[in-house]
């Protein structure tokens, strides 16, 4: 997958892309990205994928568990706007979509020309690896990813993402 970027164009600027969802080191990332973007003059774009097999119920039940998904969905984004605000005066941006999440998070790049790095907190607590997400990303079937990923360790506090950025 070959993206054109537009990071560099006049009128343009790099936008972060976090992914939001309910783990506990999701927060690093968007500290990372939140002073990232600042430290560089650059956007946050927060994202949150609700994945349609959890809801194949009967349609009316279907429809009321979306919904419901939605709107924690958009809550969790604005607590992390919020969050994004109190680090800086960043522009960002929330976006809900429906779908697996690896390809609504492939879409989304596609789709922006801006987007030029992915930020992913790895979990810290895990017998398992980094956690299925950063698991998934860098286990696309030899595919390469489109863009640089940064991988935030999960246990880092804000002193050290500050330190870093």
């Amino acid at each position: 997958m070959n993206i054109k970027r537009t990071i560099h164009d006049e009128g343009h600027f790099r936008k972060f892309l976090v992914i939001v969802d309910e783990t506990k080191e999701c927060d690093r990332a968007i500290s990372y990205a939140a002073y990232r973007a600042a430290a560089t003059g650059g956007a946050l774009i927060m994202m949150v994928a609700i994945e349609p097999g959890h809801f194949q119920h009967w349609l009316g039940v279907k429809e009321i568990m979306l919904a419901e998904a939605l709107e924690a969905a958009q809550e969790r984004l604005a607590q992390f706007k919020e969050r994004v605000e109190e680090i800086s005066n960043v522009p960002s941006e929330c976006v809900v979509r429906e779908g697996k999440i690896a390809e609504q998070i492939l879409a989304l790049i596609e789709e922006d020309e801006d987007i030029g790095i992915l930020v992913l907190a790895a979990a810290v607590d895990s017998k398992e690896g980094p956690g299925p997400l950063v698991s998934s990303i860098s286990n696309q079937s030899g595919k390469p990813f489109p863009l640089p990923v940064t991988i935030v360790p999960g246990n880092l506090s804000d002193e050290d993402i500050w330190a870093i950025c």
